[in-house]
């Protein structure tokens, strides 16, 4: 038995997402850690992902020194928002639909892997973003961007990859405009119609697609993005540019950073985060919140996405 493992860790925390899956599921991952020594074990299960922050509240009332979190980035986000300014490590086995935190930070999509980085990786302090009192840890916004993730996992996942986005996004698109006003550490940035704001924490998000060059998990800002485009024809060109690398190309997409960012709707939208439906607003308040989360990273010689 490993017990430099158990000594490094303490009380390990599964919080685990039951209706998920990864490599030979949550009783191959029992048996993992139990075979890598972990011998303090809280172990949780939910049916939903909104039930998560109950479990992780409760594992850390009960001293948990490591949080698994089992399940895609709806668990994720849930769980982030109870760990965030905590400093006790979440560790994430990819186990969703959309694994997009994991993907950014280089872990795998295998459990022994995700478990060797859980246990033995090094401990990193990461953003997050916050929008009206919520954390995230992907991408956060209103309008077009949740109807086109939605539809496009549910119908497209893993066939087409990021012309799937592209193709699915022509499908559903109302391209609705409504008059908006963002506001940028005190400043006005945008004002006129929009039909999409985006906050993102990470450069790539659903689909592959690289829509935030600049964005760093470490740099205590967020991306803001918004689009003007309305309509098939519009978005066909806005899509296919964000597919190709090229956001910034695009003549209906403007895009910036900062730390605080207040929007204004003419009328109330639907916001996201990290692909979960909140809801209906005409105000979003967002900020950056740094170094606000620990998180178990692939070891140098092991990460195989962009640094963050």
């Amino acid at each position: 038995m490993d017990t430099s493992t158990a000594d490094r860790t303490g009380t390990v925390a599964v919080v685990a997402h039951r209706k998920k899956t990864l490599g030979g599921g949550l009783d191959e991952l029992r048996a993992t850690l139990r075979g890598a020594g972990v011998g303090d074990l809280l172990w949780y299960e939910v049916p939903k992902s909104r039930k998560a922050p109950k479990k992780v509240r409760k594992a850390l009332d009960r001293g948990a020194d490591l949080v698994f979190v089992w399940g895609g980035d709806g668990m994720v986000q849930r769980c982030a928002d109870v760990l965030a300014g905590s400093g006790t490590p979440m560790a994430i086995l990819p186990a969703g639909t959309a694994n997009l935190f994991a993907g950014n930070l280089g872990i795998p999509e295998d459990l022994p892997a995700a478990v060797r980085i859980g246990l033995h990786g090094p401990r990193r302090r990461l953003d997050l973003g916050r929008l009206n009192g919520e954390h995230f840890a992907v991408l956060a916004g209103a309008g077009f961007d949740g109807e086109l993730i939605r539809a496009a996992d549910r119908e497209l996942k893993g066939r087409l990859g990021r012309l799937a986005y592209v193709w699915t996004g022509l499908r559903h698109v109302r391209g609705e405009l409504t008059r908006t006003r963002i506001r940028v550490d005190g400043d006005t940035w945008f004002e006129g119609e929009a039909s999409c704001v985006l906050f993102g924490n990470v450069g790539t998000i659903t689909g592959g697609i690289p829509a935030f060059d600049d964005a760093r998990l470490d740099d205590g800002a967020l991306e803001i993005g918004v689009s003007t485009a309305s309509g098939a024809v519009d978005w066909a060109r806005t899509l296919g540019r964000m597919a190709a690398g090229r956001s910034a190309d695009s003549p209906f997409v403007r895009i910036t950073r900062g730390r605080r960012i207040k929007v204004r709707f003419a009328e109330a939208k639907t916001y996201e985060l990290d692909g979960g439906a909140r809801g209906r607003t005409r105000r979003l308040k967002v900020r950056s919140v740094p170094a606000a989360l620990t998180v178990c990273h692939p070891a140098a010689d092991e990460d195989t996405a962009t640094s963050p």
